[in-house]
């Protein structure tokens, strides 16, 4: 399974998935509960379903429902969503990319923040990135 679902995934199934992250594990019922303009709770169940045929999610037996859970831990997901973010929006230079999240912010960054971002610098310099 290839590591970058957001390409992967039908809109519906990114909110699923989404959810699924925020909550760590849900029922059908609670990722219905959570969906925005929700489809009808068969639907949810099948896209569970067909969420766990692609390899995006795992279910175990609690009781008498199912509790489903992402399968890529949330730091792989996070690095897939994002290097497909600048690929498809920043021609895949991580540069523009930091430049306009600085840019739209509205707080300004505080002196940790610029330490935090710094030492990040400087050590992927120091590891030749």
């Amino acid at each position: 399974m290839s590591p970058d679902i957001g390409s992967q995934l039908g809109r519906r199934e990114r909110q699923i998935v989404e959810i699924l992250y925020r909550l760590g594990s849900a029922s059908v019922a609670e990722v219905l509960a959570n969906l925005p303009d929700p489809p009808s709770y068969s639907a949810v169940r099948g896209m569970l379903g067909l969420l766990g045929e692609k390899g995006h999610v795992s279910h175990r037996r609690d009781g008498m429902k199912y509790v489903y859970s992402p399968v890529i831990a949330p730091t792989k997901a996070r690095q897939s969503a994002l290097r497909h973010l600048v690929s498809t929006f920043f021609e895949g230079s991580p540069a523009a990319a930091a430049a306009a999240l600085l840019e739209m912010s509205d707080d300004r960054l505080t002196p940790d923040d610029r330490k935090q971002l710094s030492a990040l610098i400087a050590r992927c310099e120091g590891e030749g990135k």
